[in-house]
């Protein structure tokens, strides 16, 4: 146990596994603000969204969810299925989601366009690793991270980003990168920094020249380094 940490802080911080790229989503069942669901049918054949809150009824928290909110139809419209976690009550969470839909101007209504989950004893947050030690409730108990995790349609982790309980999260680029992650799962192109949808994309390093054009017909367009090497493979970005 570490100096000075509380006795369930350290049994809280014993196993925290957490997921790596490509791991399987453990299939685990939780009461969420839409009634009782096990995740693998939650998701279905969609994209999914799991993001995790350190408390209710907190400030940046707040700002967060309501952002996620306007956005969940842009999410829907790429087959993106978005569920939260906190580590309160199904109650706190409806209560909580009232003040959610007031910050964004609108009735304050116990519903949100997706679930959160109710993770009050940090079970599912020490299974999946999204404690953050650094941050800690009055009880010194690790509170919960700004964990994003992107599940593809086969149920495996595409992306995991992780941000501290202090540091809000910018939710148009969460969907920015379910673009580039939807058009690399089924192209052979990497999106190159600052890419949006629209912008020419990169050909993958691993596709042969002669392959490559024949799958871009639109063209390709390397670009001239001083090496000498033919690596920056430019392409409009394919239907």
């Amino acid at each position: 146990m570490r100096r000075g940490a509380a006795p369930g802080a350290a049994a809280a911080g014993a196993a925290m596994p957490g997921l790596l790229l490509g791991d399987e989503a453990p299939n685990f069942e939780a009461d969420t603000t839409q009634g009782r669901i096990r995740f693998h049918d939650f998701l279905g054949d969609s994209w999914g969204i799991l993001f995790s809150h350190p408390r209710d009824f907190t400030p940046v928290c707040t700002t967060e969810l309501g952002r996620a909110a306007k956005l969940a139809s842009e999410f829907s419209k790429r087959n993106v299925k978005m569920i939260a976690l906190s580590i309160d009550s199904v109650e706190d969470h409806m209560c909580w989601s009232k003040d959610i839909n007031a910050y964004n101007g609108e009735q304050p209504e116990e519903k949100l366009p997706f679930p959160i989950i109710a993770d009050a004893n940090r079970e599912l947050a020490v299974k999946l690793g999204m404690l953050d030690p650094d941050e800690r409730d009055k009880d010194g108990i690790p509170l919960t991270a700004r964990v994003v995790f992107v599940f593809g349609p086969d149920k495996k982790l595409k992306l995991s980003i992780l941000y501290p309980a202090t540091t809000g999260r910018n939710f148009d680029e969460i969907l920015r990168v379910v673009d580039s992650l939807q058009l690399t799962a089924y192209k052979k192109v990497a999106t190159p920094v600052d890419w949006k949808p629209g912008d020419s994309v990169m050909v993958v390093p691993t596709l042969p020249d002669e392959e490559a054009k024949k799958l871009f017909p639109k063209g390709v367009f390397t670009k001239d380094l001083p090496s000498g090497k033919k690596y920056l493979r430019y392409t409009p970005q394919p239907e």
